[in-house]
């Protein structure tokens, strides 16, 4: 009989393989030894089972958006010090963590000195927005437009314009920016157009608005960007010192009070 059995489960994952529902395959005997111990019908069985399956479903598909994400590190908004960013509003953070701002086309710009959190806020809110199953892709602005320059020079520009229309959120971090070239920052002002009121956006920026034709040249340009940027968009400022230029004086105040308990001793020994 428990070969039987055996054969059978064999045969039923294998079924469950070929029909991609792994989880089932993996937790059918488990949940049928637990269903018989609750005394429960055939359909609480197949309930469970697909409940279950339907969680792993959700995980895979995290997993696949948070790698196609290409976050260059992973930030959690748990490990976001809000205590040092009095500046940042907690409440806006926290609605913009429901990702409901994606299913309305909203966007969310982060501005303020370099060193204050703009990137782990951003990268924190798009892992948020993976986990869902959104199709999410980040950028620092210097890449998407090298990316952008080269796809023009092989002419597949058009090819990876549309992969970036199939996007859910578009985070473009200005990071290491460097001025682009006219034809780069047409190629950028481009991508901005095509995600208008399509696509969600994140946004950071150690520029103030008035100093954007830094980054896409000419004054026409710029307003007409930022006029669809800040449309039906939420901003969040992050004011105060850099978080490395704090932990580098932490660090070289540290060494300073080593140096001078190592100058005491020796003293003392003299």
């Amino acid at each position: 009989m428990k070969s039987l059995e055996s054969k059978s489960l064999v045969l039923l994952r294998h079924h469950l393989k070929a029909r991609r529902l792994p989880t089932i395959g993996q937790e059918a005997e488990k949940v049928a030894a637990q269903t018989a111990a609750d005394n429960a019908d055939h359909i609480t069985y197949l309930l469970r089972l697909c409940g279950l399956e339907l969680l792993g479903r959700g995980k895979r598909a995290a997993e696949r958006c948070l790698k196609a994400a290409r976050f260059p590190t992973m930030k959690t908004l748990d490990s976001f010090d809000v205590t040092a960013r009095p500046s940042v509003n907690k409440m806006l953070v926290a609605e913009l963590a429901r990702c409901e701002y994606i299913d309305t086309r909203e966007n969310v710009l982060l501005v303020g000195n370099p060193g204050t959190g703009k990137s782990h806020i951003a990268t924190a809110l798009a892992a948020e927005v993976c986990g869902r199953g959104y199709k999410v892709r980040f950028f620092s602005a210097t890449a998407l437009v090298t990316t952008l320059i080269e796809a023009r020079g092989e002419r597949t520009v058009l090819r990876l314009k549309s992969q970036l229309a199939k996007l859910d959120l578009l985070v473009l971090d200005e990071r290491g920016y460097v001025p682009a070239s006219e034809v780069g920052a047409e190629l950028l002002f481009d991508v901005i157009s095509a995600a208008y009121e399509r696509t969600s956006m994140i946004v950071t920026s150690n520029l103030p608005f008035e100093s954007w034709t830094e980054v896409l040249g000419c004054e026409q340009r710029t307003g007409a960007a930022l006029d669809r940027l800040t449309h039906r968009c939420r901003i969040i400022e992050t004011k105060g010192e850099s978080y490395r230029l704090r932990d580098a004086k932490t660090r070289s105040r540290s060494r300073g009070n080593a140096d001078a308990v190592e100058s005491s001793k020796d003293s003392q020994a003299d």
